[in-house]
C-alpha cells in the first residue's frame, strides 16, 4: 500500500468546524452567521442556486477568501488566519486549471515540487495518485490530448497527491456532458470512499448531490437553510425554499377548520384533508406533497379528490401528469412499465394519497 493510501486513510480523516462565519462586501452580506459541523471522512455538499454563497464558503475554507468574523477549524486546529498553502486543504477548481505546457505527470507533481518534496518521493506519490484515478498510462500526455473527464481526473490527482486533510470540489462536473457527468460522479464517490478523505462538493444540481453525498447543506442568500441526508431533506424539508429546491413539490394553500373533534384542511377549491388527532399544524401552513405521493384512478371514488388530466410527459421510468383540481394544479408521478395504460389529457381521474406523506410548512 502506498504512502498516499496511508496518509488519507479513514483513521486520519479530519472533521471541519465552521463557527459564526460572516462575510460582507461593503453593504452586501454574502455569508450570514454560518455554523456547520462536518464529520471526519464525510462526503458533504454545499447545494444552492447561483449567488447563494456556496462557492464563497468553499473558498473561505481553502483560504482564498477571508471572513469578517468567525472561525474555521480542521481537526480542532483553527486555520482561519493561515495562508492557503499551510491549511492542509486541497481544492479542485471548476476550470481544472491545468498547466497546458506540462504533461500529466508534471501537472500532478507541481504542488509537491512547490513544497520542496524530494524527487524520489514525488515520483512515488505521483505514480500512486495516477494509479488511483486510472491514468497511469497517460502520464506523458498533455492536457490538450485528454478528454474532459480525463482532465478532471488529472485535477483530482494533482490535489490528492498533496495528501490534504480536506478535499474541496468546486462544481467539478459542470464542464462535462450529461452522460460523462454520471460516470465521473460515480468515480468521484468510489475514489472518496477508498481514500476516506473528508470531502466537500459544491453544486447547484440536487441530483448530483443526492447521488454521491452523505449529507448536504442547502443554502440560499448566504444562509444555511437546512442540513441533513438527501432523504431527510427531500422527505422533511424545513421550509418552502428547501421543498421547492429539492425536486418538484406541490405546495397547496388552504384553511384549517374544526367541526366538533374533527380538524380538516380545505383547499381553495373545496377539497378537504382530514387532520389526524394530535397533529401540530400552524394556522398559516401550506400542504406540501411530492408528485409521487399521489395515486390516480379513473372516474371518481369516495374519499378522493376529483381532477382532470391536463398534460402528460413521458420521462422513461415515470409518467408525469399535470392534473387540474378545482382551483389548483398538481404534478403526479406514476411509475411506468411497458404495456401500462396511460391517462389522456381531458380524462377525469380520482386523486388519492397517503396523508402520512404530507409535510406542513409555514409561508
Amino acid at each position: 500500500m502506498t504512502s498516499l493510501h496511508h496518509a488519507v486513510s479513514h483513521a486520519h480523516a479530519s472533521n471541519l468546524e465552521i463557527s459564526d462565519v460572516h462575510v460582507s462586501y461593503g453593504q452586501n452580506a454574502v455569508l450570514k452567521n454560518v455554523n456547520l459541523s462536518i464529520k471526519p471522512g464525510e462526503f458533504f455538499a454545499f447545494l444552492g442556486p447561483s449567488g447563494c454563497g456556496k462557492t464563497t464558503l468553499l473558498r473561505l475554507i481553502a483560504g482564498f477568501n477571508q471572513a469578517n468574523r468567525g472561525s474555521i477549524k480542521v481537526g480542532g486546529k483553527d486555520i482561519s488566519a493561515l495562508p492557503p498553502w499551510r491549511r492542509d486543504v486541497g481544492m479542485v477548481f471548476q476550470s481544472y486549471a491545468l498547466w497546458p505546457h506540462l504533461n500529466v505527470a508534471r501537472n500532478v507533481a507541481f504542488g509537491l515540487e512547490e513544497r520542496g518534496v524530494p524527487k524520489a518521493e514525488i515520483t512515488k506519490r505521483v505514480q500512486a495518485a495516477l494509479d488511483l484515478v486510472g491514468l497511469s498510462d497517460y502520464a506523458q500526455r498533455l492536457p490538450s490530448q485528454l478528454s474532459g473527464g480525463q482532465q478532471q481526473r488529472v485535477a483530482l490527482a494533482r490535489t490528492i497527491v498533496i495528501e490534504p486533510k480536506i478535499l474541496l470540489l468546486d462544481e467539478p462536473l459542470s464542464n462535462l456532458d450529461a452522460k460523462m457527468r454520471v460516470e465521473v460522479r460515480r468515480e468521484l464517490r468510489d475514489l472518496q470512499q477508498r481514500l476516506g478523505v473528508t470531502t466537500i462538493f459544491v453544486t447547484h444540481d440536487q441530483e448530483e448531490a443526492n447521488a454521491i453525498c452523505d449529507r448536504m447543506a442547502v443554502m440560499n442568500e448566504g444562509i444555511i437553510q437546512q442540513v441533513g441526508t438527501p432523504r431527510e431533506l427531500y422527505e422533511r424539508p424545513a421550509n418552502l425554499f428547501v421543498a421547492n429546491f429539492l425536486g418538484h413539490a406541490n405546495v397547496l394553500r388552504g384553511a384549517m377548520g374544526e367541526s366538533g373533534h374533527d380538524r380538516s384542511f380545505t383547499l381553495r377549491g373545496g377539497e378537504r384533508l382530514m387532520i389526524r388527532e394530535g397533529a401540530h399544524i400552524p394556522d398559516d401552513a401550506r400542504l406540501v406533497l411530492r408528485p409521487q405521493a399521489f395515486s390516480l384512478a379513473r372516474g371518481t371514488a369516495n374519499g378522493s379528490w376529483t381532477g382532470t388530466v391536463q398534460d402528460v410527459e413521458f420521462l422513461g421510468a415515470i409518467i408525469r401528469y399535470r392534473v387540474s383540481l378545482n382551483q389548483d394544479d398538481i404534478l403526479v408521478d406514476a411509475s411506468f412499465r411497458p404495456g401500462d395504460e396511460v391517462y389522456a389529457p381531458g380524462e377525469q381521474v380520482s386523486v388519492s394519497f397517503d396523508s402520512s406523506s404530507a409535510v406542513w410548512l409555514s409561508q
